[in-house]
């Protein structure tokens, strides 16, 4: 079963999570704040956390930076917070995905659902220098940055770079398609899910997000490359 650690220091909300999160069959740990949530997950490493930023003890996106150091699971915020800025300080700290209270919960366990498919994939025993299982490469190489699609690893000039779940899942669309355009629709169908079809500002935040990280010149890049209006490329 998949386990998901609840952190929010609403009582009532987090009863309502967890009646709708073991009625289809998820494992619940609930955690009222920052600390307790950092020593559930240490004990019991979650498959994915639903987390409130307005904690009592320490700002969640702390609380996420710090899993961020030992856990890829996918970290699904669950805020009041709804400013563009705030969302994207989320994003940028490795939130996979950002729901803004008051949320329909249809919603949220849909997106719950996308982003543990999202973490599920690519993972596997093969050869790093094997096709990866949708059959594009499983390992790209530039001379900048070098990504392992299999193992979920990357590096920049040597350095180790982490990525979200929701980062590599675009990367491997737009690996498989490198060199051809993979359109705004697509993608968000693709990585998200056919309601997301129309949200191009996802992307946007996302893309913006994997040239900070991988690319020499990030204003100007060379790899993952806008066909403005259109959608998106992985230069070879």
């Amino acid at each position: 079963m998949t386990r998901v650690l609840v952190v929010e220091d609403e009582p009532q909300l987090v009863r309502a999570l967890e009646i709708n999160l073991r009625a289809r069959r998820y494992d619940v740990d609930a955690a009222p704040d920052g600390e307790a949530a950092l020593t559930l997950a240490a004990a019991n490493p979650p498959d994915a956390v639903l987390l409130d930023l307005g904690l009592p003890d320490m700002d969640g996106i702390d609380v996420m930076r710090t899993l961020r150091r030992w856990s890829r699971a996918p970290i699904l915020v669950v805020s009041a917070r709804s400013t563009s800025d705030e969302k994207v300080e989320a994003l940028d700290a490795g939130a996979d995905d950002y729901i803004t209270k008051p949320f329909s919960m249809d919603e949220l366990l849909a997106r719950l659902r996308a982003a543990t498919r999202r973490g599920d994939g690519g993972r596997g025993g093969r050869s790093p220098e094997a096709d990866s299982a949708d059959g594009g490469p499983a390992r790209v190489s530039t001379p900048v940055f070098t990504l392992d699609l299999l193992a979920k690893k990357a590096t920049r000039d040597g350095a180790p770079v982490r990525l979200t779940p929701t980062e590599w899942h675009l990367l491997e669309v737009l690996i498989r398609h490198r060199g051809r355009l993979v359109t705004q629709r697509q993608l968000l169908q693709e990585v998200w899910g056919p309601t997301y079809r129309t949200q191009s500002n996802y992307l946007r935040v996302y893309m913006a997000q994997l040239r900070r990280k991988l690319e020499a010149d990030p204003s100007q890049p060379r790899y993952l490359v806008t066909a403005p209006g259109m959608g998106y490329r992985f230069e070879v």
